[in-house]
């Protein structure tokens, strides 16, 4: 007998064996691939859900294009010896889109003294100064009034804006819009030649100054304008909108200080100040 070969009581011990371990079937009733039963099929990705992707948000408009129309009212603006001519020049300018849009008659320059020490420029004329050809003559323009006269500058100012022509339903005036009248403003303030500049509202005060600061944060402090040719600096003081005073009644007092302020170092300007 080969030494390999299995004897009966080695089977009889494996099968008692096997019978411990809880082996109670020797066959199956049908064959099993037990190499086939061992390979494990890997798992299924989960499915993706498609979603729509999102809307793409749409890119903010693009200012147009103002430089040919800048460049011509800094020629024609250039040209006016006196505020009559630059009246006139203003009138028959046609770059600024307010002309055809929001003005129902004339182009609204200035009102008050043309060698006035102080100048006040606020954002665009509204209905009234629409139909009056005057700046600051509504609601806002009669407590603007009050407010000079209670201070003592009624007589020594010269009102105008930062456009020329009604913006449409009286919005603010865009920053395009400011850029192509803006020669005719610094021409304004060069044949005026004013001590020092009031601006009212926040448009007006971004505009003039070239800041981004909201009016809250810049009012009551003294910033300097400078023209764009650096041949003239002046002390300015923006203060709050009087149509923003007659909405919140309690913020007078804020436009009040700063009038006070003003009319201070008008009457005294060598005095230092902060």
């Amino acid at each position: 007998m080969s030494p390999s070969a299995p004897t009966s009581a080695t089977a009889e011990s494996l099968l008692a064996f096997w019978a411990d371990a809880g082996v109670d079937a020797m066959l199956l009733d049908e064959p099993v691939d037990r190499i086939a039963a061992g390979r494990i099929a890997p798992p299924k990705a989960p499915e993706r859900k498609v979603t729509a992707a999102p809307a793409p948000i749409p890119a903010r408009p693009a200012q147009p294009d103002v430089s040919g129309a800048v460049a011509l009212a800094q020629e024609l603006a250039a040209q006016a010896e006196t505020l009559e001519a630059l009246v006139a020049a203003i009138a028959a300018f046609d770059g600024c889109p307010l002309k055809f849009e929001g003005a129902a008659s004339q182009a609204v320059v200035y009102r008050g003294d043309p060698t006035a020490p102080l100048m006040v420029i606020g954002e665009g004329p509204g209905a009234d100064e629409d139909r009056q050809g005057q700046p600051f003559v509504g609601r806002a323009g009669q407590l603007l009034d009050k407010m000079l006269a209670a201070a003592g500058l009624t007589d020594r100012v010269l009102i105008t804006n930062t456009v020329f022509w009604r913006p449409p339903g009286n919005r603010t005036p865009t920053p395009a819009e400011q850029a192509v009248c803006a020669p005719f403003v610094e021409r304004a303030i060069a044949l005026v030649k004013p001590h020092m500049l009031l601006l009212v509202g926040g448009a007006s005060a971004k505009a003039i100054l070239k800041k981004d600061e909201g009016i809250l944060s810049m009012r009551g402090r003294w910033h300097e304008w400078r023209s764009a040719d650096g041949a003239i600096e002046l002390p300015a003081l923006p203060t709050l909108h009087p149509a923003f005073l007659l909405r919140q009644p309690a913020a007078k007092k804020r436009a009040w200080a700063d009038l006070l302020t003003l009319t201070e170092r008008l009457d005294r300007p060598d005095r230092p100040t902060d």
